[in-house]
């Protein structure tokens, strides 16, 4: 039996996500990391109401050698990209020397294709010393979600929080992320899908992320990219 919505759409979800943030920020210095696709209109939406820069995070799989599906670790993108190992996959297949590294070096180059791609020539937002709010539509595993959080812990961060709508409750204490810095609106013991709890959960094609990412950029800096009304990053509360 399908659930009953909870989400009019990935817009609605951000909203909600919105007002439960603002009771956790005072006068963080806010940055939202959106993971694409389904990621970028929640978090635009939250950036929006927390007058914050947006941004994307990539999170690319390293696969092991002959079964690219197999993760053994994967990279982050980033001011400085991090690899992230699973060591008892690397155990388990034993990658020839020199695998990794020619393996990181071509998902580097997939996620700098997709940066070009989303970003145009804007530079990465700056997390070190701010709060970093990481956003997706929602968890069903939690691996690209955890692997983004890992990467993210060594980033410099003053603060590192995770948003989503909605996720299975028991995934959550196993992400690295402090229990007062998560904020999902749904825990649920009986999680079906993602999708099953919206009302409205469209494909996102490439030209829509880059829209929205457009529009966030163009509403905090302007069009000449130069910082305009409030200072960004500060959420109006």
């Amino acid at each position: 039996m399908r659930p009953l919505p909870l989400f009019h759409d990935r817009q609605d979800a951000g909203l909600q996500l919105a007002a439960a943030l603002r009771q956790r920020l005072h006068k963080d210095d806010v940055v939202v990391l959106a993971l694409p696709r389904g990621g970028v209109p929640v978090g635009e939406e939250i950036a929006r109401e927390l007058n914050a820069p947006l941004d994307v995070l990539f999170v690319r799989k390293l696969g092991a050698p002959g079964y690219p599906e197999l993760g053994v670790g994967a990279v982050v993108d980033g001011e400085h990209p991090q690899r992230i190992l699973n060591q008892r996959v690397l155990d388990a297949v034993q990658p020839p020397p020199g695998y990794l590294e020619a393996e990181e070096r071509r998902q580097l180059e997939v996620i700098e294709q997709r940066r070009r791609l989303f970003r145009h020539d804007r530079p990465p937002e700056p997390v070190e010393g701010r709060t970093a709010i990481v956003v997706d539509d929602g968890i069903a595993t939690g691996g690209t979600v955890r692997v983004a959080l890992q990467a993210l812990a060594r980033s410099g961060a003053a603060r590192l929080m995770l948003a989503v709508p909605v996720a299975p409750r028991e995934v959550l204490p196993q992400l690295p992320v402090a229990p007062e810095n998560t904020v999902c609106l749904y825990a649920l013991p009986d999680f079906v899908a993602v999708g099953a709890y919206y009302r409205n959960f469209e494909q996102l094609d490439d030209d829509t992320v880059i829209a929205l990412l457009d529009r966030a950029h163009r509403r905090l800096y302007g069009a000449s990219g130069a910082p305009r009304g409030a200072s960004p990053g500060r959420p109006a509360v």
